[in-house]
């Protein structure tokens, strides 16, 4: 896939990038796979807001993607590469020899009517899915399982890929897009190969109304805001904020503050993100 640049005729294009959608072979979804989406503009049942800076968009369409690949030794072929408005991936439409139909995330170098399978007797090659344990140790994968048959949950995004480090027991060591070393089961499957649409850290928007397109709403400097609103608010002028760190407007600090709660998988992790390595 490539980027593509505007012609400055307006300040917004000044700047602004976009997708040549070369790869995109397929422009209309597969019906028998879309749900309608359902919007809260980021409100509770009672109405108040309790994530900001959503709301509006173009009215968009859920795609349901296979994440489990739970149909093993039945070899599907790809019918087309699409785009999905609620991922930076792109979605490959699959059909099974048996007659259905199924979106997986698109890996790097799928093309259509390539064949793909899942199964410990598939080969390693990009879109297969596996066991952890039956990958050779080094390869690259996507959509990693954590829980064996709950479906992939790790890297799933864009350009995302982790490696296979070490297999010992009945763990494997992943190395994740973050640099975190992680302990996952071998009986987990994982999806070979890196996910495709490496370009989208490229993309420009160049204007607040692409961002509005999408469902975001502005986001308003606390430093903008009234003592009331946010911590940071008041003083006559510009001020600094008058405290040692930065803070959310509830008063919890956001500059290095620790936001993790599952304590109970702190002993699957063999290295932390951001660590340096000895």
């Amino acid at each position: 896939m490539g980027v593509k640049k505007y012609k400055p005729i307006t300040p917004g294009l000044r700047g602004m990038t976009g997708y040549t959608f070369e790869e995109i072979t397929k422009t209309s979804p597969e019906r028998s796979l879309l749900v309608p989406m359902r919007r809260s503009g980021g409100r509770n049942v009672y109405g108040r807001v309790t994530v900001r800076h959503r709301g509006g968009g173009n009215r968009q369409h859920i795609r349901v993607v296979d994440y489990k690949r739970d149909k093993h030794n039945i070899p599907a072929r790809v019918a087309a590469i699409e785009y999905d408005p609620n991922r930076t991936a792109r979605l490959a439409l699959l059909y099974y020899a048996d007659g259905e139909k199924r979106y997986i995330i698109a890996p790097l170098d799928l093309r259509v009517n390539d064949t793909v399978m899942a199964g410990p007797t598939a080969e390693v090659r990009p879109g297969n899915s596996l066991p952890i344990s039956i990958i050779p140790v080094g390869t690259l994968v996507h959509n990693i399982e954590l829980k064996e048959g709950r479906g992939g949950q790790l890297v799933r995004a864009a350009g995302g890929a982790a490696q296979l480090l070490a297999k010992e027991g009945d763990y494997a060591q992943i190395r994740l897009p973050s640099g975190e070393v992680r302990l996952v089961r071998q009986n987990c499957y994982a999806t070979i190969g890196q996910v495709g649409n490496v370009e989208h850290g490229n993309i420009k928007l160049g204007k607040a109304g692409r961002k509005r397109h999408m469902g975001i709403r502005p986001t308003v400097r606390g430093t903008a805001m009234s003592p009331r609103d946010h911590p940071h608010g008041g003083g006559e002028g510009r001020q600094p904020i008058g405290m040692p760190s930065p803070k959310s407007p509830w008063g919890k600090p956001t500059l290095g503050y620790k936001t993790r709660r599952n304590k109970k998988t702190d002993q699957y992790i063999v290295r932390r993100r951001g660590k340096k390595r000895r």
